[in-house]
């Protein structure tokens, strides 16, 4: 008999319905991309949709450093009550790139401290704390170019992101990318240093789908862009 959660669920009975659903092939895919994760996400928000939003409940799932308990946690936390210590502390905590992945487009991108934390993370010494800060900051390339330098930004990342390890080399390209398909100023350059640099440009891309190679991508956006 499955676990059924309601609002007065405990942590224990999370970890439970959890357990149940795990699936050791799934798991074993996700581990290959760094995430020791075995529950189907869509089964997953509907346990989480059972426990309502709930702040309390989310810090304590929080607080068990389990993957799939802390994909929980994101879904019923309420994003506004976080402070910008708390942020940082939950986004320094995820350390797997899909708990850091929601915690950054359900959370930071809901919070008021957004660009604060974007600042303090985008040059952090550890290389996944500052990924988080480069996917912040394509989200503000987008959204708030105002808070940006652009040119600056584009002159980092082709000193930087060829060298860079993977996770924040993945969020530099999508910085430049996102600064070629939106600001038609610099996209001459953004497209150039992609061509340079050629990051990602042979990454497997199934059909259907856009490259992550910037030059690809930029352009494939900007047709869509004209075509609408």
């Amino acid at each position: 008999m499955s676990t059924v959660l309601t609002p007065q669920s405990t942590v224990a009975e999370v970890q439970t319905a959890l357990a149940e659903l795990d699936d050791p092939r799934m798991r074993a895919v996700n581990e290959k991309h760094g995430d020791d994760l075995g529950v189907n996400l869509t089964k997953l928000r509907g346990l989480a949709k059972a426990l309502k939003s709930n702040q309390e409940l989310a810090e304590q799932l929080w607080a068990t450093r389990e993957t799939a308990t802390r994909l929980v946690a994101i879904l019923i936390c309420k994003p506004r009550v976080f402070t910008l210590d708390d942020l940082e502390r939950w986004l320094r905590e995820a350390r797997t790139p899909k708990v850091q992945g929601w915690f950054v487009n359900y959370v930071v991108k809901k919070s008021k401290h957004l660009e604060d934390l974007r600042r303090m993370l985008v040059e952090d010494a550890d290389p996944i704390v500052a990924s988080a800060g480069w996917e912040l900051t394509a989200h503000q390339v987008v959204k708030s170019p105002e808070n940006l330098e652009l040119t600056n930004l584009l002159d980092t990342v082709e000193a930087e992101m060829k060298t860079a390890p993977e996770r924040l080399q993945w969020a530099m390209n999508n910085t430049l990318a996102q600064i070629g398909i939106e600001h038609e100023p610099l996209r001459s350059r953004a497209l150039q240093i992609g061509e340079d640099l050629q990051v990602l440009a042979d990454y497997p891309t199934p059909p259907g789908c856009t490259s992550p190679f910037a030059p690809i991508w930029i352009t494939e956006m900007v047709s869509r862009k004209s075509a609408s």
